[in-house]
């Protein structure tokens, strides 16, 4: 039984190979809104292309629309989940992300961050568990605009100002 258990595994922690993002990228129609959008928290979990371990943790994701090209807000999680399914490095997945964003919702800016423990640091080599490893990507304003930038981590960084939990 373990045989097939494995495969099934394999199957489904790899199966974004197979998957391809964009498709989840329609625009809704009729919207204008033009302000920065940020899904933050976005859990992931990827498979160490060079170590064959896991990497576990989020991606916050910021977009600012153009032209009001908007999609559903889960679609945004899907996409990083579809890339997260591969073999993977952490850099490469975070880039990925924020290039197909770009291409197919054509904003004016994207950013991806991305923290993450990778068993590989915490099991073997270094072995320093709980160590957590950061990327980003930034495209367009985030990357031409220092205060669009600012404004995009300090609402990752908890700058909810309403004072309550959510």
């Amino acid at each position: 039984e373990t045989p097939q258990r494995v495969a099934r595994m394999l199957c489904d922690i790899l199966g974004g190979t197979a998957e391809d993002p964009a498709r989840h990228l329609r625009v809704i129609q009729g919207e204008k809104h033009d302000e920065m959008v940020l899904i933050k928290n976005i859990p992931l979990y990827s498979m160490c292309e060079h170590h064959l371990l896991p990497f576990a943790g989020v991606a916050h994701v910021a977009y600012i629309p153009k032209g009001g090209r908007i999609v559903g807000l889960s679609k945004i999680a899907r996409v990083v989940d579809i890339f997260a399914r591969r073999l993977q490095v952490q850099e490469r997945l975070t880039k990925q992300i924020a290039d197909t964003l770009n291409t197919h919702l054509r904003p004016l800016g994207v950013m991806v961050v991305i923290e993450a423990e990778h068993m590989c640091m915490s099991m073997r080599g270094a072995k320093k568990p709980k160590s957590l490893t950061i990327t980003s990507a930034v495209r367009g304003s985030f990357r031409n605009n220092p205060a669009t930038r600012a404004e995009a981590m300090t609402l990752i960084r908890g700058g909810f100002s309403s004072g309550k939990e959510l």
